[in-house]
């Protein structure tokens, strides 16, 4: 077995490339000359990734301290205009994202919440003095999820969300994966070792991406390695954007155990049993009926449970699975 067909061993040798705008990590490059730094990144995260620092109104020249910008309503769209002296700043915005976008080679980005150039959701958008939309996005994210729609992204507001910070590292570290394959020279019997322990993760985020991975990866003999490599890439990203629910991460322990169960004694299959009711209802978070599994796997030399990345989607010292679900 090569020393990366260990999902341990994986978590800790691949690091994401990750994006991120530039004040959160303490950058002094706020429009009032300070920063937004935020703990998770610039802490826990920091460790386990590439950081790659983006500020967009930096780039386009505008300087530290600055004017505030707005959204503006307009028929072609939102503008990005000075607050104060109303310069529209869009196409020299729109110039710079179409040339990040075009270059943007990672495995995902935070942007700076709220923020008219940067912020993904609930950017006013204004007309006159009076906001007249809410639902409005920054003008540089626009650019970046228009080119990159299945790329890791959030902000970091909603990274205090347990689910969806779980949910975002785990989408980072799988698309970091795909892209240490998919870089090395691989051949057919890598993407179907590759794809043979991911199908528990997978499966817990969607079912019917992971039917078409499946299918995909049975004709990996077959056809052209950069079409095999295309589709199988948009399958595992469109994977990967669907959360994992309750339901499907109890499907998924489940069958995990019910491919060891010969090999466990009643009293096992029982704790087993009952530690995936108690997550089911609420009453314990997801990593105790995982740890408790890949735990079996292991003393049971169940190799292909053992194996999945489901049980290892990033390195455990990040601690993302020990919140008790809602």
């Amino acid at each position: 077995m090569s020393d990366m067909s260990r999902t341990g061993d994986i978590a800790e040798a691949i690091r994401p490339r990750v994006a991120v705008s530039s004040c959160l990590m303490g950058e002094l490059v706020r429009f009032n000359g300070g920063h937004s730094r935020d703990r998770f990144l610039s802490g826990e995260l920091d460790p386990h990734v590439d950081w790659v620092h983006v500020c967009p109104e930096m780039e386009i020249g505008l300087g530290t301290p600055r004017e505030t910008l707005r959204l503006e309503r307009s028929p072609e769209g939102p503008r990005l205009v000075t607050r104060k002296t109303r310069v529209d700043l869009t196409d020299r915005m729109a110039a710079l994202s179409a040339e990040r976008a075009r270059t943007l080679d990672v495995d995902g980005y935070v942007f700076k919440s709220r923020s008219p150039s940067c912020g993904l959701h609930g950017i006013p958008v204004y007309e006159g003095d009076m906001a007249v939309d809410r639902k409005g996005r920054g003008v540089f994210a626009a650019k970046i999820l228009d080119a990159h729609p299945l790329l890791p992204v959030e902000d970091e507001g909603r990274l205090n969300d347990a689910l969806l910070r779980e949910t975002f590292v785990e989408r980072i570290f799988a698309h970091a994966r795909l892209r240490a394959l998919l870089e090395g020279d691989w051949r057919a019997r890598d993407l179907i070792s590759f794809h043979s322990r991911h199908k528990m993760q997978m499966l817990a985020h969607d079912p019917v991406a992971y039917g078409e991975a499946g299918r995909v990866v049975a004709r990996a003999g077959v056809r052209p390695r950069e079409e095999l490599a295309a589709d199988y890439a948009r399958v595992f990203g469109t994977a990967f954007a669907t959360k994992a629910t309750i339901g499907r991460n109890v499907n998924v322990l489940q069958h995990c155990m019910g491919m060891m169960s010969d090999a466990l004694d009643p009293a096992r299959r029982a704790d087993l049993a009952e530690v995936i009711a108690s997550y089911r209802a609420g009453l314990v978070a997801l990593s105790v009926p995982a740890t408790l599994l890949r735990h079996h796997a292991r003393g049971e030399a169940a190799e292909y449970v053992r194996d999945q990345t489901y049980f290892s989607p990033y390195p455990e010292e990040l601690r993302l699975r020990n919140h008790v679900p809602a």
